[in-house]
């Protein structure tokens, strides 16, 4: 980073994170995400106390939102030390703004005053943050007059003026928090600067600046031994890595130095060029992400691309589609697709037909196969769009890390499976709309 932002090691960085309780196998051993193995090592523990503004007790405190209210806090306090704001994926991070577009008289009040709010119970958060807070009613002013604006297009700009750009995973799902994190930044670059999964770490991103779209991470070969397996191609067609083509599509295999042997990690990559003779890769999908009712197959890309497509409708309304996910509902015949949103935003009220339209939208944009069952053989209804509450997806957040899920690592799942989940979504159904008709098909475009 430092080649492409001089003087950027000066500064502190505002990175949001959050270490997951560790738990044990059945047999004793010790078991947590790799993250939290991170987070948790002498390594990290013993840094250079320059380095991140937040706490270790706050990444370490098991309880998210005292955790997020002690680094936002924190964060905001050396604001002008700050120079790289962010947090591990961008749902993370726009969660942040979203909690702090929340709670920001609150951290006025703390910050006006010199005392940290009584809701933070966690005595190594408290001793931690009390260590640095002091009263600075000039600073809670600026913090005041920024946050109470109608618009908060370019807070973060506001809040962390040295701030040379948002540092987060913003690729594959998460491209579609991209256009919130733009507006919330006001030309702040998105930087993904590496890839990496709990198997091992794969690579970097050697123009790091690049807008999201075009990210493409250099392997790094002695990370692991990596083979490609071509996409519906056979197990045994393994691919090495210098004999890999540029425009194809592979599913990585790992061979890891902690044992894992051939290990399919279910990332598709595609492959965009080489350094030297090691090539590189952008992130296109996971392979096991699908939605389906009969013959369809519905990949994860797709999906995100066709509900783009229907976002468009809303925009005259000034409404934009804060969080979605999907759910192939077979309890109705013939099955469909439902698609939750949770909208943000607009004045105006979006007249019904709209949605209606989007429906139609996404069907639209489907694949030939979907459309033939849709539309010749009826074995898929309408698709349906259900509006769901404010708030809905960060209870789902919640329910998955009170089920194990870390937050750091969390993501939206972007197809829910029949169970808890698709009935947290339904208790905060406000609306729903159907696609009016069939979408368009032809013989020709099943091939």
């Amino acid at each position: 980073m430092s080649q492409f932002i001089p003087s950027i090691e000066s500064g502190k960085k505002m990175l949001l994170l959050f270490a997951k309780s560790q738990t044990c196998t059945a047999g004793g051993i010790p078991a947590r995400t790799v993250l939290t193995s991170v987070y948790n090592s002498r390594h990290f523990v013993e840094r250079a106390p320059d380095l991140y503004t937040s706490p270790t007790e706050a990444i370490l405190c098991p309880d998210l939102k005292q955790s997020m209210y002690a680094q936002l806090l924190c964060g905001i306090v050396k604001s002008a030390e700050v120079v790289v704001v962010g947090s591990i994926f961008a749902s993370g991070f726009t969660r942040a703004i979203n909690f702090l577009e929340k709670y920001w008289p609150r951290f006025c009040r703390d910050i006006r005053n010199g005392e940290l709010d009584r809701e933070v119970t966690d005595p190594a958060i408290r001793d931690a943050v009390n260590r640095i807070l002091r009263p600075d009613p000039a600073l809670a002013e600026r913090v005041e007059e920024a946050c109470r604006r109608k618009s908060w297009q370019g807070i973060i700009r506001d809040l962390w003026p040295n701030a040379k750009y948002i540092e987060v995973v913003a690729t594959g799902t998460m491209a579609q928090y991209v256009p919130i994190l733009e507006f919330y930044g006001d030309g702040l670059p998105l930087v993904c600067s590496s890839y990496a999964s709990s198997e091992c770490s794969f690579g970097i991103n050697l123009n790091p600046i690049c807008k999201p779209s075009e990210v493409a991470y250099t392997l790094i070969p002695t990370m692991a031994y990596f083979e490609f397996l071509p996409v519906d191609a056979d197990d045994n067609c393994l691919v090495n890595l210098i004999d890999v083509k540029v425009g194809e599509e592979y599913e990585i295999v790992v061979t890891t130095h902690s044992g894992l042997y051939r290990y399919r990690v279910g990332d598709v990559l595609r492959v965009t060029g080489f350094k030297n003779r090691t090539p590189q890769f952008s992130f296109v999908r996971r392979k096991d992400v699908v939605l389906s009712i009969d013959t369809d197959k519905t990949d994860e890309l797709e999906l995100q691309t066709a509900v783009e497509r229907a976002f468009g409708g809303l925009r005259p309304y000034g409404v934009t589609v804060a969080e979605h996910t999907s759910f192939a509902d077979v309890t109705t015949i013939p099955g469909h697709y439902v698609l939750y949103w949770e909208l943000r935003g607009g004045a105006e009220e979006v007249p019904a037909s709209v949605f209606d339209d989007c429906c139609l939208v996404v069907e639209e944009s489907l694949n030939g196969v979907y459309r033939q069952c849709r539309t010749a053989e009826g074995s898929i209804g309408p698709l349906e769009i259900k509006l769901v509450e404010e708030g809905t997806f960060d209870r789902l957040m919640d329910f998955a890390i009170s089920q194990g899920a870390s937050m750091d690592q969390y993501k939206v799942p972007k197809c829910l499976r029949p169970g808890p989940m698709v009935e947290l979504m339904e208790r905060s159904v406000k609306a729903r709309f159907f696609s009016p008709k069939c979408p368009t098909w032809t013989s020709s475009m099943i091939l």
